[in-house]
């Protein structure tokens, strides 16, 4: 990882003031690490499905939504007690006399074509949700390496803040001699007023 600022800083005017501003800021790392979004863009799987369909599944589509509905086995119902009701006792010349034979082969051929119908709709379905767990993998993989790159992101900032009080401590503690040496007295009452503000935070957290 490049740890190196990419742009001059500024430095104040004054020798002294420069020197110190050049040690306190020595070391420090300013460049964070970036991270490219080169991951595709999210989609919509059941609006790219329903673009890809046929005309074929379309109908298989809705012959099955017809067929696995409450309108559909009582409009069935009905055309049944009318044809055994018409047969047995409406009708003088019954063309599907008892046992409905004729009614039962049309109930077979029905079958016979309901069950490809219905299998062709589900198989559209499970490689929709195919569709659907795989986009979902894609975006849980795209979510964990941007929470990746946010927690190194977090601890270079975590880096770069401990850098910053170590060298505030060297340069208080430089302060401090420069201090004592120009007037002890002084340097004193600074320490008791440090330790002082020092104990009251400690109280207020």
């Amino acid at each position: 990882m490049d740890i190196t600022p990419e742009t001059e800083i500024t430095a104040p005017r004054s020798r002294k003031h420069r020197e110190g501003y050049i040690s306190l800021l020595e070391g420090v790392h300013f460049k964070f690490p970036t991270f490219k979004h080169s991951h595709p863009a999210v989609i919509n799987v059941n609006e790219v499905a329903d673009e890809q369909m046929t005309i074929g599944q379309k109908v298989a589509d809705k012959v099955a939504a017809g067929m696995g509905s409450w309108r559909f086995i009582i409009i069935q119902s009905v055309i049944v007690v009318l044809w055994v009701a018409g047969n047995l006792w409406i009708l003088s010349h019954p063309f599907d006399i008892y046992p409905f034979i004729l009614l039962n082969l049309l109930f077979s051929t029905q079958a016979a074509y309901a069950a490809p119908v219905i299998m062709m709709s589900q198989n559209r379905q499970a490689e929709k949700d195919r569709l659907t767990a795989q986009n979902d993998y894609q975006t849980d993989c795209k979510g964990e390496e941007e929470i990746r790159h946010i927690m190194e992101h977090l601890d270079h900032q975590d880096e770069l803040i401990l850098q910053i009080v170590k060298r505030l401590e060297e340069q208080h503690m430089e302060m401090k001699e420069q201090l004592a040496r120009l007037d002890p007295l002084m340097a004193k009452q600074l320490g008791t007023d440090i330790q002082q503000l020092a104990a009251e935070q400690t109280q207020q957290e």
